[in-house]
């Protein structure tokens, strides 16, 4: 900030060069130029005489003429005028005539050999504050709830007065939405209530020019219900009776509640015309019951949000610099809860005419150069310009091939020695002109340097340096820089030539110091100038003064050491609590510390110690506490006992001797003594005040006393265990009355409503009164030049309110105190400001620049002091969130504020989301409250990394593998990129096994991690990805599954119905296929013993049992001979051999086998015990039939 203020002051002044480069030295011949005159309207004040200025430069000097009213104007010939010499200054003596003799136009003209400027029509009037005419006001009678208007009707003066109501006690009438005065002075009551009756609603009228107030005649105001009402016709007289009842203010009936009707305007539609950069105030005022509500809108656009404001509560409203753009209609509407109106005020603007581009400027040429001299302005209606030639119109001018006039523009070509002169430009229309001089002066002139030879530039290292080279030639020279010698060119990254010659070094080191030589050339020559610089070091405190606690009575020493330039002659400083070092010889500054011997209580405090030079300064500062000094716990201590025998001597108009004995001081010595006093003139008895105190060894005490007091004494002794008793009082004193020794203190002014100030101070005591009829006399004016002192008389306050003063306005205050003896000394001159406004403008040229994805840095340009109506307070930021700059990202729209107090220009935005889109505004505030907002600019955030994702979970474990699964994160803070997920494992140790890395793409939400160790527990690290890398990690363990937990899930399957059903099918299957197998076998007689076979079934070919979808139970016949194709081991069981034709070949479960009834059992899974869980849950096969014969094959 300090920076960016270093860099706008160096801006200034090198702007400030520029415009000082236009000018040509005094020593050249130079048409006259206007340097000072007064302003168009004149307005004269009785009490001076009349100045009118006109101050004029050039080569030779200029003389002076006037003219009055157009015509030729002697000052010599008037003995009331004086001109000033070597001035064309008029000075009038108005003592001797009427002020109106003097009034007129008047017209200064400056002239030399080269030419002649005029000045602006200066028009002299008399300010004029007539009486009010005289008039009988007889009493209003109302009946509660109509409307009612007090008419004001002030006189018209000259400049127009200020109009206000106030009581018989110059206290201002309550305003409200119901109660408002109108702009031309009137009173308005939407409606009237009991507690408006009054006797004294006085109209004053106020002509600041003439210093005077006047008033109206009080105007009686009764407002009565209906029974009242009927009541008072009944007493009044006749003659009061018939003019109540021809005024019409009451009927029988009592008032309805009704819809709003306009008091002004009084018709449908009106029109104004007002001016630009004026202010435009229209005015509705309604009434209705209940009071209705005035709202404005503009037809058809917006009204201008920084230059608009309501006055007299919405009733009016005020747009101030008013423009073209203002134009148009606007609609008032009043509206209660019975209904609205409305009323059309159309706006025309009309303009004097103002600058386009600024005044024309004067023109230096050299012999046979060309040159153009612009008039540009606007206005409207369309002025008129009118070009002249040292005061007379160009067409009646000598012709000139040289010049050629096209509408606003002069072009100059070949221009030739002699033909100097001043232009003047008149553009006019009916509202105004504007009138200006612009000089045309050929010269042939070598190039000179105006900055001192060897001026020596002093700046502190790491500070802007500035170096000089004003110069003027005809034609305009070419400046060079050198350092050291004509060979050394400067750097071009830190040093800056502007155009007007001057030199700049943003950042200035050791190195930059030496000598600089500027060199300016044209056509006719050559010119050197040598300037030097100096880069000092900056002053720093090396040591700073310390924190301190000291006993009372002791010694403190603050150190304050500091380094600084050598050649630079420091100033060392001692504040005490930003305040100078009380005046006491306790206090001993050195060169580096500060002594404090003999501590009291009084010195605690915080003391600041600051080091000048006379380019920087630096401070420090520490606090001092002071502590009761630790009694010896050995010694027995007591207060002391009173003083006695109280005796006054030397009595005099403000001074006594005041003498007495001590009492016992009890091991203890008394410090000091206090003496009160009782004022029995002022306060009641018993009423002590401190008045002085005196060291212990002292036994009398110097009273000075003041006037208009009837003082009795008394004395009481201090030591450190406490205070005695009070002495027997002393006899009385009286001493006269006098005019006040001193005037209030803490003068104040300030504002509690935009138009008022508030004048207030702490008033004098009974003491300091110094006799009777204490007031004050409250004298104000506002800090503009010539303004005059305004004064009342005010008793019993300490306040005083000063109405209808501009918004925000410096004011000079001064308070003086007042007796019936004569007053108090001349007072000293108070600062205030009048009232607070909102603000009317807002920031300008706001911008941000984003500094990362988090945070972003606002700039902009601060609000012009005038416009911010009040003390700067700071500036707030309006911020929130549009969204992510994803497109499916839903809207936010909650707004943050942060503050920035002072006069800031930028502050940062912390806390952002990255990638995302920001709206902003920019708010300047004051004591009041806030202005307008900026225009609301946005800006994006680039992207961050990403949050966490949202989710990790893990799904289907199994022995080497599992499955993760995840959900992106919340936050995406940009586009992802991709995942990337880390694991290892992690044995009964806590240890940790090697980290595996995976890099997965940004639409995957899921994978398969293969080939891990079974039993094992995994960590496992997910994080997203962005383009500018990774974000945090979510984190997760999982442990792969034992072969115990596989069994028992294959175990498991068989418990489940549908594979109950299956195996119920197939066993239903290969009955029927064995059934078939019988039938063919039996046709083709393959057994050797028929008969047997018919006799009794097989048994080992045993029908399958319908209930449980096994075999028949099987058991060995006395030869136990094997089945065909079979083995039977001693254990019953039928175990696997390399056989191709066994069932368990063909399963897809695991090992078939039979039981030892011989019953086959199988497990039918969907998948070999052998194969991967990861591999999926699949349908299980059923066995191939020609298998399943083929096994049978080896029971028969």
């Amino acid at each position: 900030m300090a920076m960016k203020r270093r860099r706008t002051m160096l801006m200034l002044m090198v702007l400030g060069h520029l415009a000082s480069a236009l000018e040509v030295p005094l020593d050249l011949p130079q048409p006259p130029t206007i340097t000072h005159q007064s302003p168009k309207d004149y307005i004269i004040d009785p009490r001076e005489s009349i100045v009118i200025h006109c101050e004029a430069k050039g080569k030779p000097h200029p003389s002076f003429s006037w003219t009055r009213n157009g015509s030729h104007f002697d000052v010599d010939e008037h003995p009331n005028f004086q001109m000033k010499s070597q001035s064309g200054t008029l000075v009038v003596d108005i003592s001797r005539e009427r002020a109106e003799t003097f009034e007129g136009q008047y017209q200064c003209t400056a002239r030399n050999k080269h030419g002649t400027a005029l000045s602006n029509n200066i028009v002299v009037r008399q300010p004029r504050s007539p009486l009010w005419s005289k008039e009988k006001i007889k009493p209003i009678i109302i009946q509660e709830g109509v409307s009612l208007v007090l008419p004001c009707r002030p006189p018209a003066g000259f400049p127009p007065p200020i109009v206000f109501w106030m009581d018989n006690n110059f206290q201002r009438l309550p305003q409200s939405k119901r109660v408002s005065q109108s702009l031309n002075g009137d009173l308005f009551f939407s409606n009237v209530l009991r507690q408006d009756s009054r006797d004294d609603y006085i109209c004053y009228a106020r002509f600041p020019r003439t210093q005077t107030i006047q008033q109206k005649q009080p105007i009686s105001v009764k407002v009565l219900n209906l029974d009242a009402i009927n009541d008072t016709v009944d007493a009044i007289n006749n003659t009061m009776a018939a003019f109540y009842n021809d005024t019409d203010l009451f009927s029988e009936d009592p008032v309805d509640e009704r819809r709003p009707t306009f008091l002004t305007p009084s018709v449908p539609s009106s029109s104004k015309m007002v001016l630009r950069g004026q202010v435009l105030e229209m005015e509705c005022i309604a009434e209705g019951l209940p009071t209705p509500d005035i709202t404005w809108a503009k037809v058809g656009g917006d009204l201008p949000a920084t230059r608009t404001s309501f006055l007299h509560h919405h009733k009016t409203l005020r747009i101030a610099n008013v423009s073209e753009a203002d134009a148009g209609e606007y609609q008032c509407t009043a509206r209660n809860k019975h209904g609205s109106v409305g009323h059309t005020i159309g706006v025309t603007v009309k303009a004097a005419p103002y600058w386009i581009s600024g005044a024309p400027r004067n023109l230096v040429m050299a012999p046979g150069e060309n040159g153009v001299l612009t008039c540009r302005a606007s206005g409207t209606p369309k002025p008129d310009i009118q070009w002249a030639i040292n005061g007379m119109a160009i067409e009646n001018s000598p012709k000139d091939p040289s010049r050629k006039v096209e509408d606003d523009t002069i072009i100059f070509s070949q221009v030739q020695t002699g033909s100097s002169a001043v232009y003047q430009c008149n553009i006019s229309n009916q509202y105004g002109y504007l009138l200006a001089n612009a000089f045309v002066n050929v010269l042939s002139e070598p190039p000179r340097v105006l900055t001192p030879a060897n001026k020596v530039y002093q700046v502190i290292r790491n500070q802007p340096a500035l170096l000089d080279c004003t110069s003027f030639g005809s034609p305009i020279p070419k400046i060079t820089w050198f350092k050291d010698s004509r060979s050394g060119t400067l750097d071009a990254e830190t040093h800056t030539t502007h155009d007007n010659g001057t030199l700049e070094i943003g950042v200035a080191q050791p190195k930059h110091g030496g000598k600089y030589t500027c060199v300016a050339r044209n056509s006719l020559g050559i010119y050197e100038n040598h300037v030097h610089l100096e880069v000092k070091e900056p002053t720093r405190i090396l040591k700073q003064p310390e924190y301190r606690v000291v006993q009372r009575g002791r010694s403190v020493v603050f150190e304050c050491k500091v380094k600084h330039d050598s050649s630079l002659v420091p100033t060392m400083t001692w504040l005490k609590d930003h305040s100078e070092l009380p005046d006491d010889d306790r206090f001993l500054v050195d060169s580096d510390s500060l002594t404090i011997s003999d501590v009291t209580e009084s010195d605690a405090g915080v003391y600041t110690c600051i080091m000048n030079t006379t380019l920087d300064q630096d401070s420090a500062s520490a606090e001092l506490t002071v502590v009761e000094v630790t009694p010896t716990p050995s010694v027995v201590y007591e207060r002391p006992e009173p003083p006695t025998d109280l005796e006054l001597t030397d009595q005099e108009k403000r001074s006594v001797q005041l003498t007495w004995i001590p009492g016992d001081e009890h091991n203890s010595p008394i410090q000091k003594f206090v003496i009160q006093y009782e004022d029995t003139l002022h306060h009641h008895r018993g009423h002590w005040h401190n008045l002085t105190e005196v060291p212990g060894t002292k036994t009398t005490a110097h009273l000075k006393l003041s006037p208009y007091v009837h003082y009795t004494f008394r004395v009481l002794a201090l030591n450190s265990m406490g205070v005695s008793r009070p002495s027997f009082p002393s006899k009385m004193y009286k001493t006269e009355a006098a005019a006040p020794d001193d005037n209030p203190t803490d003068v104040h002014g300030f504002g509690t409503e935009h138009d008022n100030l508030v004048i207030s101070w702490k008033p004098l005591t009974g003491l300091q009164a110094n006799g009777p009829g204490l007031h004050y006399r409250v004298m104000w004016r506002q800090k503009v030049m010539d303004s005059d002192w305004t004064a009342v008389t005010v008793a019993n306050n300490s306040k005083f309110v000063v109405s209808t003063t501009p918004t925000f306005a410096p004011y000079e205050i001064k308070v003086q105190a007042e007796n019936d003896y004569g007053a108090a000394p001349e007072p000293a001159i108070a600062h205030g400001y009048s009232g607070e406004d909102l603000p009317v403008a807002a920031p300008e040229s706001v911008q941000a620049y984003v500094l990362n994805s988090s945070l972003a840095e606002v700039h902009w340009e601060p609000v012009p002091h005038k416009l911010i109506r009040g003390y700067l307070k700071g500036y707030k930021v309006y911020y929130w969130r549009d969204g992510s700059l994803h497109k499916h990202h839903p809207h936010h729209a909650e707004k943050q504020i942060l503050t920035f107090s002072g006069n800031h220009s930028h502050g940062k935005l912390p806390g952002l989301h990255p990638f995302s889109l920001y709206s902003f505004n920019v708010r300047v505030f004051n004591g009041k409250g806030e202005g307008p907002p900026s225009a609301t600019q946005q800006f994006e955030t680039p992207e961050g990394v990403p949050g966490i994702p949202s989710s990790l979970t893990v799904t289907n474990t199994n022995l080497d593998s599992l499955s993760l699964e995840w959900q992106p994160p919340h936050e995406l803070n940009g586009v992802l990129t991709g995942y990337t997920l880390k694991y290892q494992p992690v044995n009964s140790s806590n240890e940790w096994g090697p980290e595996e890395e995976l890099a997965l793409a940004a639409n995957e939400s899921s994978v398969t991690l293969l080939d891990l160790k079974f039993s094992t527990r995994y960590k496992f690290y997910l994080n997203a990805k962005t383009h500018k890398g990774a974000g945090p990690a979510v984190t997760m363990e999982a442990v792969t599954i034992t072969d115990e937990a596989v069994a028992s899930r294959q175990v498991d399957i068989a418990t489940q119905g549908w594979f109950i059903g299956l195996m119920c099918a197939i066993a239903l299957l290969i009955l029927i296929l064995l059934i078939i197998c019988f039938i063919q076998r039996n046709k083709g007689g393959k057994y050797p013993v028929k008969e047997k076979e018919d006799a009794h079934t097989d048994p080992e070919f045993q029908p399958m049992k319908d209930e449980d979808c096994t075999f028949g139970e099987y058991s060995d016949n006395d030869d136990h001979k094997p089945l065909k194709g079979s083995r039977t081991p001693s254990s019953g069981t039928v175990k696997r051999d390399n056989s191709d034709d066994s069932l368990v070949d063909y399963g897809e479960g695991g090992d078939g086998q039979f039981n030892e009834d011989g019953s086959f059992i199988g497990e039918y899974s969907g998948k070999s015990g052998s194969r991967d869980t990861a591999e999926g849950h699949e349908s299980s096969e059923a066995p191939s039939p020609i298998n399943i014969i083929n096994s049978l094959n080896s029971f028969v």
